[in-house]
This record gives C-alpha cells, structure tokens and sequence, in this order.
C-alpha cells in the first residue's frame, strides 16, 4: 500500500510539471500563449474596400489602378467594386452593406446617391469605421475627407472653353451623368451658371441625363439636336456622356457644325479630340483620386490628421497639349 502511494504521488508531481511547461508560452518565459486571433492581429494586412460609382468605364479603372498603388505602398489590403452602371443605386447600397458585414478597418465610397448611403454610412460611423470619399461626395459629414476633384470649377473652365470655341454666342445643350450624385450636380451647375453669369448672349436649351450610359446618351443628344436644329455646341459631363455626344454628332452628320467639349478622358475621347470630332476636354486625375483616397483611409487607422477636401485636381485638353507630358500623366485609355 505504501509503495503505491508513493508511485502515484510522482506520477501526480509529473502531471503537475507537465502542465505548468504547457502553460508557458514558446519563449519558455511563462504567461498565456498567443491565441490565433491575436497571432493573425498581427500577420494581417489592414483591409479597406473601395467602393466606386461604377465600373464600365476607363475612369474607374484608372481611379482602382490609383488605389492598388497606394495599397502596395502602404501594405494594406483593398478590394475595389461597383455596379455594371452608375444608375444601380440599390446595387451599390448592397455593395456598401457586404463591405460592412466584413467590419473592415476602414471605408473607400463615391456615392450615386448623395443621400441613399448615408444611414449606412452612420453605421460604419457609429462602428469606429473611418469613411474617406472619393469622386463625389456624401450630403453628410460623416465621411472624414473627400479626395475629388474641384468639379464646380472645373466645369466653368469647360464653359470658358465653349463660349470660346462658339464666339461667344449662340445655342448649346448639355448631357449629364445624373442629378442625383456630387459630381452630377456639380458639373451641371458649374457650367449653367458660368455660362449665365458670363455669357449672355448664350442659350442653354435644353439639359438631359443619361445615367452615364453612351447609348442612352447618344439618343437625347440626337433628340436635343432635332428639337433645336441651330445648336451649337454640346457638354459631355462625363466619360459616357460626353461618348454619346460624339456618336450622336457623327450619327447626325454634324462634325464641325456641332462644338462638342467633354469631361474626364478614355480612349474613344482622346481619339475624337485627335480626329476633330471633339474640341477639348477636362480631365481630372482619376489615379491620384484612387491614390488619395487608400492614403487617406490609412492616415485615419493610424489616427493621423486627414485632411477634409483633398483636391486632386484638373486640366483642360485638347489637340494642342494632348501630347505633352502633364497632360499625358492624367489621361487614360
């Protein structure tokens, strides 16, 4: 009886060692051991979705090419997304709720709707999600900065640029993305009011919105020409509006009785500036809006000062500078 006491007693003392050793970490210095959420804490990259307007033209991709850079940069990692076109506000809703299901670090957004998003938006706020916007801004100030360009401005550079070209007098039309978006709003209204604070002898006849699309785009710009067959010139205040501006023009039979002036850039935009079909345009600086905008959002993980606007500024083009190097920095195709 005595002898198996004793054995059990070290077989007890044994257990006791065995468990004190497993209770030390790997450095053999005691304490709990890293558990595997806080191990990846550490092996992670922080993750940001971006996401966009839309997808189908080359300003998006130059925008997420913008956004990649910086990504690798700074050693985080983005997706980047946004519906087929830039009239599927319920779709982009739904892309906003699936990125925040994912409680990412922080948030990239460019709103079709200036205030369809915000109760989302709220939410990612009230989570400790940073929101940076991008290319259009939010009706809100829950986003802690907008990286965009200045597009008030830069539409009446576009509106100097046509009364220019159309001596100054005379009818015009214009086709807009949408009303409902900053940038919609925004270029419809800083060209509308340069033209009639500047330019009286101007006539604006009529303004249609085409959600961005070429062909719906080409269809009321034919239709505007019909209804006002003395029109002189035309405002594409997008990549896809201004697209179907120059279709509709060619369709029409109308190169160089039609002034058309653009916004943003894109091969068939650059090929008609360089073939005449198009007199100029503005382009922004989509890979700098893609860049800013990670920079930004990682500024606001680190709990650094972000800036609340940050420009990114814009640049006129057209047949004479298209070639030059500043021009060709922040064109795409």
């Amino acid at each position: 009886m005595k002898k198996i006491t004793v054995t059990m007693l070290v077989m007890l003392l044994t257990i006791a060692m065995l468990s004190a050793c497993a209770s030390k970490g790997n450095d053999g210095k005691g304490g709990e051991s890293p558990s595997k959420g806080s191990t990846n804490a550490g092996a992670e990259k922080i993750y940001i979705p971006i996401i966009s307007k839309g997808f189908q033209h080359q300003f998006w991709q130059a925008v997420k090419a913008g956004a990649e850079k910086a990504a690798k940069e700074f050693n985080v990692e983005i997706t980047f997304e946004g519906p087929e076109t830039e009239s599927q506000v319920d779709k982009q809703i739904e892309m906003l709720q699936a990125a925040l299901d994912k409680k990412p670090s922080a948030l990239g957004f460019a709103a079709l709707d200036s205030q369809a998003s915000i109760p989302l938006l709220q939410k990612a706020k009230d989570a400790g999600i940073p929101v940076i916007a991008f290319d259009s801004g939010v009706d809100s100030d829950i986003p802690l900065a907008t990286a965009s360009t200045d597009n008030l401005a830069a539409a009446a550079l576009a509106a100097d640029k046509m009364a220019e070209l159309i001596g100054g007098e005379g009818e015009i039309g214009m086709i807009v993305h949408d009303q409902t978006s900053v940038t919609g709003a925004s270029r419809r209204d800083g060209f509308k009011k340069q033209i009639e604070d500047k330019y009286p002898n101007i006539k604006i006849v009529d303004i249609q919105y085409g959600g961005g699309d070429h062909l719906k785009s080409t269809d009321l710009a034919k239709a505007i020409i019909q209804a006002h067959p003395n029109v002189k010139g035309f405002f594409g205040a997008n990549e896809g509006s201004a697209i179907g501006v120059i279709n509709a023009v060619t369709e029409l039979k109308k190169e160089g009785k039609i002034v058309v002036v653009g916004f943003d850039s894109g091969k068939q935009q650059i090929d008609a500036i360089k073939s005449g079909k198009m007199a100029g345009a503005i382009t922004q600086n989509p890979v700098g809006i893609g860049y800013e905008t990670v920079k930004a959002a990682v500024q606001a993980i680190r709990g650094e000062k972000v800036e609340s606007v940050i420009d990114t500024g814009f640049y006129w083009y057209d047949k004479s500078n298209i070639d030059s190097d500043e021009i060709k920095a922040v064109i795409y195709e």
